[in-house]
């Protein structure tokens, strides 16, 4: 019978662990700039391949000791959330096809809102007041941010929008997955991490070889540069010290944190693609980032020190 354990949050680890989370989400929101210039020279499934495979490949070589010996438990593990990964992808994928980035842009950052449902589904853990008041500002925000100015939906583009809807569910559930996982003792986190980006390179390189024939290599040393970053720190890094920080915080905290990549995101294309956001969108960027702050700071501790201090 498969063993969960009961882990009790310790308050300095789960902040360190969303840091960590934090700088995975970073690393995301430059992603966009970085996959926007690989784009020029690859299609998307291909790219994705090399990111996911490329990342794989230099977990296993540079660990291999580590994963010479993989339970079952792991392994499955790790293959349902690679899975969940490839829809995440595909949906984020599709909807940029087939309907407006600001749209896309939004519905695939619906994470934030999915990531309590489900988590309350799976683990029967009611999210805070807190939770819910941070989940109300990162979705205000984001509206902000990436609605029209009369803060419609393009309905002309329907079927983009629902595979965008997707790629913020699928997401979701990954984050969930990822939760349950890191609690049964039998499960490494290491080792699910690099079996996620093996199960999700090779779905996108099935995906390639099915629709993206003949499949395209970077011409050019700077798109080298970016595919590389991109699958070392974007996709190896990131996927791998994702679970390895879930351990010690809540599943709710991870949707919130990683609905600050849009913000990272913008940041990074007005300082290397000289985008300019409205007033508009940086007072919904300044909403997530109080968000994030509000989440973390333990107001109800630091009154109880001021008055032990008095």
């Amino acid at each position: 019978m498969k063993k969960e354990v009961s882990v009790q949050i310790d308050r300095k680890q789960e902040v360190r662990a969303d840091m960590m989370l934090l700088l995975i989400t970073l690393f995301w929101g430059v992603s966009y700039y970085l996959m926007n210039v690989s784009l020029t020279e690859l299609s998307t499934f291909t790219l994705n391949a090399y990111r996911f495979l490329g990342a794989f490949a230099v977990a296993v070589i540079g660990t291999f000791p580590k994963m010479r010996k993989i339970n079952r438990e792991t392994f499955f593990a790790g293959a349902a959330v690679g899975v969940a990964l490839s829809f995440v992808y595909t949906g984020a994928t599709l909807g940029v096809q087939y309907t407006t980035l600001s749209n896309s842009a939004f519905l695939c950052s619906t994470t934030v809102f999915f990531t309590p449902i489900l988590d309350f589904l799976f683990f029967r853990r009611k999210p805070s007041k807190k939770i819910i008041v941070a989940v109300i500002l990162c979705i205000v925000g984001i509206s902000l941010m990436t609605l029209k100015e009369d803060f419609s939906f393009n309905m002309a583009h329907l079927k983009g929008d629902l595979f965008s809807l997707g790629c913020g569910f699928a997401y979701a559930v990954d984050i969930v997955l990822t939760s349950r996982a890191v609690r049964n003792a039998r499960v490494e986190p290491y080792q699910m991490g690099v079996i996620s980006l093996g199960a999700c390179g090779a779905i996108m390189l099935v995906l390639a070889l099915a629709t993206e024939m003949p499949l395209a290599h970077p011409r050019t040393a700077f798109v080298w540069g970016a595919v590389i970053f991109l699958s070392l720190f974007c996709t190896g890094i990131a996927f791998i010290v994702q679970p390895i920080a879930q351990q010690y915080t809540e599943a709710s905290h991870v949707g919130i944190i990683f609905s600050l990549e849009p913000v990272f995101a913008g940041i990074t294309a007005f300082f290397l693609a000289h985008e300019v956001l409205t007033v508009r969108g940086y007072i919904g960027e300044a909403l997530m980032i109080f968000a994030l702050l509000y989440m973390e700071i333990d107001f109800g501790g630091a009154k109880l020190n001021r008055r032990r201090k008095g």
